[in-house]
């Protein structure tokens, strides 16, 4: 098939490289002229990290990335709550990376360039009788005709508005993250994702590179602080202000006194090289992703507040998903509607948890219980509940481990 996806990101790249894999011919439209290493940290669970390797891509991963060992839960003193194996330490058959977003992108943008026809500076912007799509480029409007169409372009997809036009903004429901990376030492075994505090305020921190010549390493971080009450009609701040550079001021009257035996915490928000500011947000689930043959893929399809380190994850199984389905049935729209049957209740599913904190929901309930700190877990909730919480989530969330 002749497939042109929008969007050259994460899940738009992925989707190039799985389908062109199974033969097909593929175009990527990217609307940035100069794509460049932008963003801050992401994680890749090891189920992304599987369909990554069937690309060939496990060992630039390995080394650009960091091999996560774990993800610890906290609460705001820095006391543990449960530790959850991750990984090939966890029992999975991959591992999970810690690894910058713009260097994961670059590198699937220099192996989809070398693979399969990818352009920058064009933005679709819509779609004419069914499968020719409506270009922007600086010389102009153009336009081009494709099998499939698979819109890959964010949240702020021009093709999910053909299915959604009346849908408005994103959903805010009143907290603001910061997300920051800093060189500094590093903290536990150097391989550890951490989650302290709760829904108000609310610290993640991982590292995404290995140490350098000083010892020091690479640290992402993200602060999320709740600066309104959710109540119906809550407006995001303006899409314009998104990105921006965040202000340490924002941030210390909050975190200033988060320091633990083993983090401090405003010595690394102080030490940030660089800073952004973005609305936690997310948009109500479609009812369907598929319009003749266009379909939706990434957070174009599935926008979701960032928990759980699901973002970019369920963007990597989409395509992934989306190629087995054109490979399994010749028909376009069975195989399409086999894609949107797999994917689409797996991932409504997920912002419907993350809604409701997802996994944070834990680091809430001892807070309510213990706000000032607890000298045994136990004597403030049962370890074997925790447990429980987890593995139902990451369950649900599509999480395979290795078969015994």
């Amino acid at each position: 098939m002749n497939i042109l996806i929008a969007g050259g990101g994460i899940g738009g790249l992925t989707a190039a490289l799985a389908l062109h894999a199974r033969g097909h011919e593929v175009t990527v439209l990217e609307a940035v002229r100069e794509p460049k290493p932008l963003g801050v940290g992401i994680n890749l669970l090891p189920h992304a990290v599987g369909v990554l390797d069937e690309l060939g891509l496990l060992p630039a991963l390995r080394g650009m990335a960091v091999e996560t060992s774990a993800l610890v839960f906290a609460n705001r003193h820095g006391q543990a709550i449960y530790r959850d194996p991750r990984g090939l330490e966890g029992g999975y058959s991959h591992p999970q990376f810690s690894i910058h977003r713009g260097e994961l992108q670059m590198r699937l943008w220099a192996e989809a360039s070398a693979r399969l026809t990818v352009i920058s500076g064009q933005r679709v912007v819509g779609v004419r009788d069914g499968n020719i799509a409506l270009i922007e480029t600086t010389g102009g409007p153009r336009e081009q005709a494709a099998d499939l169409i698979v819109g890959a372009d964010g949240i702020h997809s021009a093709l999910r508005r053909r299915l959604a036009p009346d849908e408005g903004a994103p959903c805010w429901r009143g907290v603001m993250m910061w997300r920051g990376t800093s060189w500094a030492p590093p903290f536990l075994d150097g391989r550890t994702m951490v989650q302290a505090g709760h829904s108000q305020a609310k610290f993640v921190v991982y590292p995404i590179g290995a140490p350098r010549a000083d010892g020091l390493q690479l640290i992402n971080w993200i602060a999320d602080r709740r600066v309104r009450e959710p109540t119906p009609g809550l407006t995001a701040p303006d899409r314009a202000d998104w990105s921006r550079a965040g202000r340490i001021e924002d941030l210390l009257p909050t975190f200033g006194r988060w320091r633990f035996d083993w983090l401090d915490v405003p010595g690394l928000i102080t030490r940030a090289e660089q800073m952004l500011e973005w609305p936690m947000v997310d948009r109500d689930p479609l009812p369907r992703w598929r319009l003749g043959p266009t379909t939706l893929l990434g957070d174009a399809a599935h926008p979701m507040v960032p928990i759980g380190s699901n973002g970019a994850t369920q963007a990597v199984m989409d395509a992934q998903a989306l190629a087995e389905a054109l490979s399994h049935h010749d028909d376009l729209d069975t195989a399409l509607a086999a894609y949107e049957d797999e994917r689409r209740p797996l991932c409504a599913r997920i912002v419907a948890m993350n809604r409701q904190e997802g996994l944070d929901a834990i680091l809430d309930r001892v807070e309510a219980l213990a706000p000032d700190g607890f000298a045994r877990l136990a004597d403030v909730i049962d370890p074997a509940e925790v447990a429980a919480e987890i593995n139902a989530y990451k369950a649900a969330a599509g999480h395979r481990t290795r078969m015994p």
